[in-house]
């Protein structure tokens, strides 16, 4: 057998010819064709896991901020409870202190009315002293009231003697002011000029004296000078009424206090005690 070869070589070229065209326009598109589609799935795959990462992030970002809102409501729980409680401390120890504070206060105006109830009994009760010890020594003796003052204050000049008279007498002479005798009526010039003699003799100096009248003494004289006093008054006989009047009143005002500030303070510490429930609530 005898082979054609022409024939060969045409088909050999032929061969050829179909394999570039096949690679030319058959197997490279569908190549590139697998190529893209493998590059887009690749793409595809790497946007799932970017999404999956993020929705990941979100998650922990989200589970985070769950945490930190429950940590923060918890501190403000605890805030806000510790604030009410130091809230109500508060309103209670205010409570009590406005009711001492208002205790102190009544305590005090009923201590400064019973104040001014015993000066005002004490002066009428003088006035009224005063006014009886006039009428009875003008039934009994012919001497004034006045007069009569003026003698017992004598009398108590001259029975002093001790260290009484003489830290009087230093103190009279060592003066640089004179001495001031008080009186609480006008003394006569009789009386001014007795007294005068009655202390110049007694000391054995030229003691100055600036005599005045002085309405604060119920009924009496008093001579001062230096730090030193001698004195009469009938305030003296009125103590005992004084200190049996001031028990009185303590009394009252003890019974009258307790009961107004105890019922006051209750009043006020419920009412605070209520407030703060309100504002716990709130």
């Amino acid at each position: 057998m005898l082979i054609d070869w022409f024939t060969v070589g045409a088909q050999v070229v032929n061969f050829l010819i179909l394999v570039w065209l096949l690679k030319r326009f058959l197997y490279k598109p569908i190549l590139d064709a697998i190529d893209a589609r493998e590059k887009r799935i690749a793409d595809q795959l790497a946007g799932a896991d970017a999404k999956k990462k993020e929705a990941q992030k979100e998650k922990d970002d989200f589970s985070n901020k769950n945490k930190v809102f429950d940590e923060q409501r918890s501190a403000l729980f605890s805030k806000a409870e510790a604030d009410s409680k130091a809230e109500r401390d508060g309103l209670l120890n205010t409570a009590r202190k406005d009711a001492d504070d208002l205790r102190e206060a009544q305590a005090s105006a009923l201590k400064e009315d019973k104040v001014r109830l015993g000066s005002e009994i004490t002066r009428l009760t003088g006035e009224e002293v005063i006014r009886i010890a006039r009428k009875a020594l003008k039934d009994l003796a012919t001497a004034s009231l006045e007069e009569r003052i003026e003698e017992v204050f004598m009398q108590r000049f001259h029975e002093m003697q001790g260290d009484s008279q003489r830290l009087m007498g230093e103190a009279l002479k060592s003066s640089s002011e004179p001495a001031v005798l008080r009186s609480s009526f006008e003394l006569s010039a009789v009386q001014k000029e007795a007294i005068q003699k009655a202390l110049n003799e007694s000391f054995s100096a030229e003691i100055r004296v600036r005599f005045e009248v002085s309405e604060a003494l119920i009924c009496g004289i008093e001579l001062t000078g230096n730090g030193q006093k001698l004195d009469w008054n009938i305030a003296t006989y009125l103590s005992s009424l004084d200190r049996s009047l001031s028990k009185l009143l303590d009394s009252q005002t003890q019974r009258k206090s307790g009961t107004d500030v105890e019922s006051e303070a209750h009043s006020e510490t419920q009412q605070s005690a209520n407030a703060t429930v309100i504002a716990g609530a709130k």
